[in-house]
């Protein structure tokens, strides 16, 4: 289907907005995403995950969705606009839309302002994707706090992403960090130490 297509049925409620994780995926991140206050998920999409997560999160959370968005050929991103529409309709704490790439976001001051509890990156399914993002945002993780990765298990039957390779080289070598549980394609990781009293 055409995104275009996808667009017009989507407004008129023939077509659902389209989400790449899984619905284990999904409630295993809304129940790490439970009550946690400052949250980044990059690669955004229709908000399908974001939607999720927003419902979960404390009421006085904010939630960063980065995503480039390109424009297409109509001179706007239909991702965004389903994206912003969907997560829309969730009324719980405060999202803060960053159009950027997950490496160019995680270099502005707002992102670097705090450490983030929860981060969940969905954007990395090349090994040069998923080590730009993991040296970007694994240090803005806060002791206790969780990242979640994309892409970094090999689900039955298909072949294995050069993500995954990173994630076992790399990643799950770190001792910054501790795997915590693997849900279908997606990595879950806390980093070492007890968070700050008092920090988001």
């Amino acid at each position: 289907m055409s995104v275009l297509l996808h667009l017009v049925k989507w407004r008129l409620g023939l077509a659902p907005a389209e989400v790449w994780t899984t619905l284990a995926e999904r409630d295993c991140l809304e129940r790490h995403a439970a009550g946690k206050r400052r949250l980044a998920e990059i690669g955004v999409w229709h908000g399908g995950t974001s939607c999720r997560l927003r419902a979960a999160m404390a009421p006085d959370a904010t939630l960063y969705a980065v995503d480039p968005y390109e424009n297409g050929r109509l001179g706007f991103s239909i991702p965004r606009l389903v994206g912003m529409s969907e997560v829309g309709r969730i009324r719980n704490g405060r999202v803060v839309w960053v159009r950027k790439t997950g490496t160019e976001a995680g270099r502005t001051p707002e992102i670097r302002r705090a450490p983030f509890d929860f981060v969940f990156i969905d954007d990395a399914q090349s090994d040069e994707m998923l080590r730009a993002e993991w040296e970007t945002w694994s240090p803005l993780v806060q002791p206790g706090g969780i990242i979640a990765l994309h892409d970094t298990q090999t689900m039955p039957g298909e072949g294995e992403q050069s993500s995954v390779r990173f994630a076992r080289e790399v990643v799950f070598a770190d001792d910054r960090f501790d795997v915590l549980e693997t849900v279908d394609s997606m990595t879950v990781l806390r980093r070492r130490g007890a968070a700050a009293q008092g920090a988001p």
